[in-house]
């Protein structure tokens, strides 16, 4: 009830809202309608109301709150429900519990602060309170459990997507799971699976992105940066994971109906920091755990595998690690 209120009160944009309308939007009744409002506004929405205009949204807070992301996500969006959190060890880990309980796709879980965000590799994600975004999405697509590394990249292309929508921000993707501005990390992507031989139960994808800091650790300030360090303006955190969400559906809808990247080939090598760049792969697999090689990144093909001409052909690049100079203090 509450994000369909909200809902209609955003579509309104500076104008009111009748108490009349709200009721037949939400389906309640008038007093229903006043309980929900006083309930928004002890919550920090600033809700205007004036006799015979209605209602009128005048500001939201800063904070993760489910009626709000949900109202800001389309009708058509695969997305539809909101778990917001405080405090929480880490939204994948609350994903995937709530996956093996039977979570249905279209579920995001969202936190103020994770106490343990992991990324890639089980490197640690610093994830202070208030000013990141730290979320996670349930899926169960119906594909191969092979091709479930294209939703990391889909998921790359989302965060790009939205960043430039709802952020006039122009970011680019390290491949496969960073999203860079201005030479330094802003976001970082962890895709797990749970599947049998042929078979996925599901999928979690964990995005958390540097928004509003203003400042970091020691040890990466050299290597990482925010929105708001690189514009000097403060975001709506949850308006851009809104938007993500939505980036996100319209992505990876496309992506299970062609079973593969090809659709966003041209687009996702648009935004590829590693295109035409030297790059040094570090392949870290166990029988040769120290082997790299280095060579010119051309792009991605179809199946999400960075090509990279060696002095000896071209390398499809499946997984590793992929240092770019020039990025991350790789020269």
């Amino acid at each position: 009830m509450k994000s369909e209120i909200l809902r209609a009160l955003r579509e309104a944009g500076d104008g009111f809202v009748s108490g009349q309308a709200l009721c037949e939007k939400a389906g309640v009744t008038r007093q229903a309608v006043w309980k929900n409002i006083t309930q928004l506004k002890e919550h920090g929405f600033v809700i205007e109301s004036v006799q015979n205009k209605g209602y009128r949204l005048v500001s939201s807070p800063d904070i993760f709150y489910p009626a709000d992301i949900e109202s800001r996500l389309g009708r058509d969006c695969l997305f539809h429900k909101a778990d917001c959190y405080n405090v929480i060890d880490s939204t994948n880990t609350r994903a995937k519990q709530l996956a093996e309980l039977g979570e249905e796709e279209g579920t995001l879980i969202i936190a103020e602060r994770q106490t343990s965000g992991k990324g890639r590799r089980g490197r640690q994600w610093d994830s202070g309170a208030g000013t990141g975004i730290y979320m996670s999405m349930i899926l169960r697509p119906v594909i191969e459990p092979s091709s479930v590394p294209g939703i990391t990249l889909v998921a790359a292309l989302a965060v790009v997507s939205a960043a430039r929508q709802f952020c006039n921000v122009e970011t680019f993707v390290k491949w496969p799971n960073d999203i860079v501005l201005d030479k330094k990390k802003i976001c970082g992507i962890l895709t797990e699976m749970s599947s049998e031989m042929d078979y996925i139960n599901y999928v979690v994808v964990g995005i958390g992105i540097n928004a509003n800091n203003e400042h970091f650790p020691e040890e990466i300030e050299e290597t990482a940066t925010s929105i708001y360090l690189q514009t000097g303006q403060k975001t709506d955190r949850a308006g851009l994971a809104a938007c993500i969400a939505g980036c996100f559906s319209r992505y990876y809808k496309e992506f299970t109906r062609a079973r593969s990247l090809g659709p966003f080939v041209d687009e996702y090598n648009s935004v590829l920091a590693n295109k035409d760049q030297e790059v040094k792969i570090l392949y870290g697999m166990q029988e040769d755990r120290n082997k790299t090689e280095t060579g010119i990144a051309r792009g991605i093909n179809k199946d999400g595998a960075l090509l990279v001409d060696t002095g000896h052909g071209t390398e499809c690049v499946v997984s590793g690690e992929v240092s770019v100079r020039g990025l991350y203090g790789y020269v």
